[in-house]
C-alpha cells in the first residue's frame, strides 16, 4: 500500500511538469549526448560554464515564453505576427529556419540511433549485422502509427518514460565507470581552449541546450496542457524542473567523458565510438546501458521534431492544433522521409548533428529579442509585465545569443 502511494505521488509529480518533461525529451537527444561527450573527452570540464549559462538562460526564456502565452492566451508566433509591424516576416523566418534545422536533426538522430542499435545487435548476437536502413524503417513505422493515432497526453507519457530511462542509464554508467573526481574538480575552472573547433563546440552546446525551437514549442505545449494565467507559478516551477534536469543530465554525460576518456587522452569523433571506448572500461553491461540511454535520448527528441512543422503552422495562424488533419499528416510524413537521409548521405550523422546544433545557435537572437519586447509591452501584458530581475536575465540572454551566434558563424566560415 505504501509503495502504491509513493508510485502514485511520483506519477502525479511527473504529470505536473508535463511540458518540462516534453522539452527535456526534445533537448536531450543524440546530438546533445554527442556534443557533451565530445566536449568532455577533448576538454574535460573546462566548457561546463557554457552548459551552465545555457541552462540558466533556457530557464529565463522558458518562463518568459510561458508567461506571455498564459497572459495573452496566444502562442508565440501568433503574438509576433500580431504585435510587430513586420511580425509576419519574423514568424516566417523562424518557421523556415526551425524546420530546416529539425529536418537536419532528424536525419542525424535516426542515423545515430540506427548505428547504435546495429552495434547492440552485433554485440548481443555474436557479430550479426542488420542493415541500418531496415532499423530506421522499423522505427519510422512505429513512430508513424504512434503520432498519427495518438494524442498529446500519450506523447507526454511516452516521453516521460524515455526521459526516465535515459537519465537512469547515464547515471548508472557514471557510477559504473567510476570517473576521476579529482580530474573533474580540477577541470571545472572556466576557460576557452585555444584549439580548432572549440568555438564551434561552445555554439553547439548553446544550440542543443538553449535551443530556439524549445521556446517556440514551449508556448504550444503550455497551451496543450490547458494552463491559464492562474497557473503562472506552476509554469515557473515546471520551467525550473526542466532546466535543472537538462543541466543534470548533460553535466553527467560531460563528466563521464571528462573523468574517463579525457584522463586517458582518448578522442571521440562518433557516437558509436562511445560504445567501443566504454566497453573496456565498464564491460558489455556498460555498453548495453549506453546504447539504451542514447537510443532513448534520440527517440525522445524525434517526437517533438515530428510535431514541430504542424504546430508551427497552427501557431502562426492562431488555429487549433490538429495533428490528425490532412495537412499535418503530410508534414509529418515528409519529416519521416528525412529519417532515411543518413542511408544516402556520405556525411556521418554526428557531423550533421553538430552542424544542426550550431545552426540553432544562430536563430537564438531572433527569439530572445522579440520576447523581451513583448513581455515589457504594457498594453499586451497589463499587470504582468516583466520585473527588473527577469529583464536583467533577458538582456544577458540576448548578449549571450549574439556572442554564441558569432562563434557559430566563425566556425562555419
Amino acid at each position: 500500500m505504501a509503495k502504491t502511494s509513493i508510485t502514485k505521488k511520483i506519477l502525479i509529480g511527473l504529470s505536473a511538469v508535463g511540458p518540462g518533461l516534453f522539452l527535456i525529451g526534445y533537448n536531450i537527444g543524440t546530438g546533445s549526448v554527442t556534443t557533451m561527450a565530445k566536449t568532455g573527452a577533448e576538454h574535460g570540464m573546462t566548457l561546463f560554464w557554457a552548459l551552465l549559462l545555457s541552462c540558466i538562460f533556457t530557464y529565463v526564456l522558458m518562463i518568459s515564453y510561458g508567461k506571455v502565452t498564459l497572459v495573452t492566451g496566444h502562442t508565440a508566433l501568433y503574438n509576433f505576427k500580431k504585435q510587430f509591424k513586420y511580425g509576419w516576416l519574423l514568424s516566417i523566418y523562424i518557421i523556415i529556419a526551425l524546420i530546416i534545422g529539425e529536418l537536419l536533426a532528424i536525419t542525424g538522430i535516426m542515423g545515430i540511433v540506427s548505428d547504435l542499435i546495429q552495434e547492440g545487435i552485433r554485440l548481443a548476437f555474436d557479430g550479426l549485422i542488420v542493415d541500418t536502413g531496415l532499423i530506421i524503417l522499423f522505427f519510422v513505422i512505429g513512430l508513424y502509427f504512434l503520432v498519427m493515432y495518438g494524442r498529446y497526453e500519450i506523447f507526454e507519457k511516452v516521453l516521460t518514460a524515455l526521459v526516465v530511462v535515459m537519465g537512469l542509464s547515464f547515471l548508472f554508467v557514471f557510477f559504473m565507470v567510476k570517473p576521476s573526481f579529482t580530474s573533474l574538480a580540477e577541470g571545472i575552472v572556466p576557460g576557452i581552449p585555444d584549439t580548432p573547433g572549440a568555438l564551434g563546440l561552445i555554439a553547439a552546446i548553446t544550440g542543443t541546450t538553449c535551443s530556439a525551437a524549445v521556446f517556440i514549442m514551449r508556448s504550444t505545449v503550455v497551451v496543450e496542457k490547458g494552463w491559464t494565467v492562474k497557473d503562472l507559478r506552476k509554469e515557473k516551477k515546471d520551467a525550473f524542473v526542466s532546466a535543472s534536469m537538462m543541466l543534470f543530465l548533460s553535466g553527467i554525460i560531460m563528466a563521464v567523458a571528462a573523468g574517463t576518456l579525457h584522463v586517458m587522452g582518448m578522442k571521440l569523433e562518433n557516437t558509436v565510438d562511445m560504445i567501443h571506448l566504454f566497453e573496456p572500461i565498464g564491460g558489455k553491461v556498460a555498453a548495453y546501458v549506453l546504447i539504451i540511454g542514447i537510443a532513448g535520448a534520440g527517440l525522445s527528441s524525434v517526437f517533438p521534431i515530428l510535431l514541430i512543422a504542424p504546430w508551427l503552422v497552427s501557431d502562426y495562424r492562431g488555429t487549433p492544433r490538429d495533428i490528425h488533419s490532412k495537412e499535418s499528416r503530410i508534414l509529418i510524413v515528409v519529416a519521416l522521409f528525412f529519417a532515411f537521409g543518413s542511408v544516402f548521405l556520405e556525411e556521418r550523422p554526428p557531423a550533421l548533428m553538430i552542424f544542426s546544433q550550431a545552426f540553432q545557435a544562430c536563430i537564438l537572437p531572433a527569439v530572445a529579442i522579440p520576447i523581451f519586447i513583448l513581455i515589457n509591452k504594457k498594453e499586451l501584458m497589463k499587470d504582468y509585465t516583466s520585473k527588473i530581475k527577469l529583464n536583467i536575465g533577458l538582456i544577458a540572454v540576448i548578449l549571450f545569443s549574439l556572442i554564441t551566434s558569432y562563434f557559430a558563424l566563425s566556425e562555419f566560415l
